[in-house]
């Protein structure tokens, strides 16, 4: 079955919708809502570069990222056909580890169709991206948020989410994957607007973004 139109994150408005869902179905959302204002749609255009991009984000800071993938793209090295032609030396140039650098060339020489990961379902999505060497399911799952904009995908295994979680709900320990994926359950069909608004209230609390 293909996700329908109201599955996915399209506009501002839905955004809005989200967050007044959340607002009025947990006291500490509604908390949340009032320090951070209004989220931001951090939508991304689908497709390889975005995948790479999101493998480049892997276990490294938001700086980190940053700086790497500015020059990723300074060397040209965000195009499929590049990628695969590119050398060890131009990769760690840019500052990719070893890991890293395997990871990209398996991504760039991968059968995924972009195009038909707009119609699957968000289960799919996950499963079909993760038989891919250096996707996990975080990486998967933020695609699918941010790329894709499903509406109900909350990549659980987020650090910067579960310390915000902890935060926003009091909770003594930082609650560990299966932990938040039980919290979120009632966030549900919004769970990535709960995402949005974690990371938000992540910003204002430690001064820093958790997630590019």
């Amino acid at each position: 079955m293909k996700n329908r139109p109201h599955d996915t994150i399209e506009t501002l408005g839905d955004l809005e919708a989200g967050s007044r869902y959340l607002a009025e179905i947990e006291p500490r959302f509604d908390f949340a809502l009032k320090l951070t204002g209004a989220l931001p749609h951090r939508r991304r255009k689908d497709g390889f570069e975005a995948l790479l991009d999101m493998i480049v984000s892997q276990q490294v800071s938001v700086a980190a990222g940053d700086a790497i993938w500015a020059r990723i793209l300074n060397a040209g090295l965000n195009n499929q056909q590049r990628v695969c032609g590119a050398t060890d030396e131009e990769f760690r140039q840019c500052g990719l580890s070893r890991q890293k650098i395997r990871y990209a060339r398996a991504l760039a020489e991968s059968d995924i169709d972009y195009d038909s990961l707009r119609g699957l379902p968000d289960s799919e999505v996950v499963a079909l991206l993760t038989k891919v060497t250096g996707i996990g399911r975080w990486t998967a799952e933020i695609y699918a948020m941010f790329a894709l904009g499903r509406r109900d995908v909350f990549a659980a295994g987020d650090l910067a989410l579960q310390e915000s979680a902890r935060l926003l709900f009091g909770l003594t320990d930082r609650p560990s994957e299966s932990e938040l994926r039980t919290l979120a359950e009632p966030w549900s069909p919004w769970r990535a607007v709960a995402a949005r608004l974690l990371w938000a209230y992540y910003r204002i609390e430690k001064k820093k973004e958790g997630i590019r």
